[in-house]
């Protein structure tokens, strides 16, 4: 269980946030963004050691889904996956990374399309997100994934010898559902700048 500590951050999440956005394929904002964080969900590190966030920022009308995860110190290999450091007002030090190159992000998301791990509130401790909603009709558990490979919507993750294809949504679309034939999918929901609630497909496991 995530320990959730309401406390200061420095810089703050969306401050890094808008650094590194405009670099990734599937911004399609100004180079100088006004984000504002709008919804998403965490999911729990089995060892209690990586916090997990899939965090929704907007920019305008636009969202953006960005799954972080959180450290305590860097992850060997992830140079390229940092988002940045950040000075937690209880834990020190906390390394962002994208946490699509994180593999305690991909076992956990692929635990919640499969039904064997639960989406938690954002910022409540030990308290489940029943905004979000998934589905898995596999014959099986899903033997992992490949290497993540970004788009100018998603970043997608090839399922080794399954003919299967895990698309994580990273611009939203209100509205939007699971492909016909998803074998899984993740939906959830964030909040508009006029304060109304949207509603959109996160991720979906579908043929190749």
């Amino acid at each position: 269980m995530a320990l959730i500590h309401h406390t200061t951050l420095k810089p703050t999440k969306v401050e890094l946030l808008a650094g590194w956005l405009p670099t990734r394929p599937w911004y399609h904002g100004s180079a100088a963004p006004e984000l504002a964080k709008a919804g998403g969900f965490r999911l729990d590190d089995p060892a209690g050691e990586v916090g997990i966030e899939f965090m929704v920022v907007t920019e305008g009308s636009a969202a953006y889904l960005v799954p972080l995860t959180y450290r305590g110190a860097p992850l060997p290999g992830a140079e390229h996956a940092l988002v940045g450091t950040m000075e937690h007002g209880v834990l020190g030090t906390r390394w962002a990374y994208d946490g699509c190159h994180d593999p305690v992000l991909t076992a956990g998301l692929l635990a919640l399309i499969e039904g064997r791990a639960e989406a938690q509130a954002q910022s409540v401790t030990d308290t489940p997100d029943r905004e979000v909603a998934r589905s898995y009709a596999g014959a099986g558990p899903v033997p992992g994934l490949g290497a993540p490979v970004d788009t100018d919507a998603s970043t997608e993750f090839a399922v080794p010898d399954g003919g299967l294809v895990l698309r994580l949504r990273r611009a939203l679309t209100a509205g939007s559902t699971a492909p016909d034939g998803a074998v899984g999918h993740v939906t959830g929901a964030w909040e508009q700048p006029d304060g109304t609630r949207s509603r959109g497909l996160f991720a979906a496991l579908q043929a190749g």
